[in-house]
């Protein structure tokens, strides 16, 4: 079934008519259309020192990020170490997200899976849960064959049958797979794929997949701060950063220059957040990122194994990454 771009259409329970609920804030009744615009924390699953996953400490994050100008939150998505989950705490992770953000706040579930099926299955039992968007990373286990055939292919297939809209996500540091040109194009087409979360930083790129689709209803989102500023000056509409989950008033802060033509202040800000943004992602990943959300005042734990906490030295470039900020 084709979920099509209308009100009715991105209700998340449109494939069990009798549960389908009023549209959210966040959808324009004029034009129809779901508005992806604004900064997105992608938040880390907290752990205890067990590994299992802190719900008390997931509530008091989110009392804390709910005090700031976020658009919405990204549920399971790589910082979520989403690879390192059973199938039941991600949809359990969105659940409670839902249950404790304010209504008018957008969730993006991360559902990717490696296999077609598995993956629209996790998508609409997230839908079932709260989950109002499906943000889905390139299968990338048998790198070789996942060519631009494949990719329509697997996204066409989940697109047609999901009760949510979807977005792409381009992530090759993670996948080492870039999501080929042409299949972006060819999606792009599609009445409920609504966009792509670029985390690859090519700005040629992103600004070659904004001129391909300009006349689709399809969306582009900045995959990490550091390039927050020149994707949005080419067309991006915000940002998923990991970094807002540790300073997000300056993520924030950073958009609404953009947006409000403070080009010199963007721009001093962008350059500033650069270095505490690789202390969080490239340098050291999900590890650095929840030794920062620590020193922030946040809970960010143990990451699960096989990821490890940062080693002395690590820790201290985190530390120093951040001087001006906490």
């Amino acid at each position: 079934m084709i979920v099509f771009r209308s009100l009715s259409g991105i209700s998340k329970f449109l494939y069990k008519p009798a549960n389908i609920q009023s549209v959210r804030p966040f959808v324009s009744s004029l034009e129809h259309v779901l508005d992806l615009s604004g900064v997105f924390p992608p938040i880390p699953t907290p752990f205890t020192d067990k590994e299992d996953i802190d719900w008390t400490s997931l509530k008091e994050n989110l009392k804390k990020w709910e005090q700031i100008d976020f658009r919405g939150y990204v549920v399971q998505g790589s910082n979520g170490e989403y690879v390192l989950l059973s199938h039941k705490e991600r949809v359990d992770m969105v659940s409670f997200v839902r249950k404790n953000t304010g209504v008018d706040k957008l969730i993006i579930a991360g559902s990717a899976c490696e296999g077609t099926r598995e993956t629209l299955e996790l998508t609409n039992k997230m839908a079932d849960v709260g989950a109002d968007v499906a943000l889905i990373a390139t299968p990338s286990f048998f790198k070789n064959k996942m060519n631009t055939n494949a990719m329509i292919q697997h996204y066409t297939m989940i697109a047609n049958h999901s009760s949510i809209p979807i977005l792409l996500y381009n992530v090759p540091s993670n996948t080492g797979i870039d999501f080929p040109l042409d299949a972006i194009f060819e999606l792009a087409k599609h009445p409920n794929i609504y966009g792509l979360k670029d985390s690859g930083g090519n700005i040629a790129n992103i600004a070659h997949v904004k001129q391909m689709t300009k006349h689709e209803n399809f969306q582009i989102i900045a995959g990490s701060a550091s390039f927050l500023m020149p994707a949005m000056q080419i067309g991006a509409v915000g940002g998923i950063c990991a970094l807002a989950n540790v300073l997000g008033k300056e993520c924030c802060d950073l958009y609404s220059s953009i947006l409000a033509g403070k080009f010199e202040e963007a721009r001093d800000l962008q350059l500033a957040l650069i270095a505490p943004n690789q202390a969080v992602t490239r340098k050291y990943n999900v590890p650095g990122l929840k030794y920062a959300m620590d020193m922030a005042g946040f809970y960010g734990g143990p990451c699960r194994l096989p990821l490890t906490k940062l080693s002395n030295a690590e820790a201290k470039d985190v530390e120093d990454s951040f001087l001006g900020f906490l």
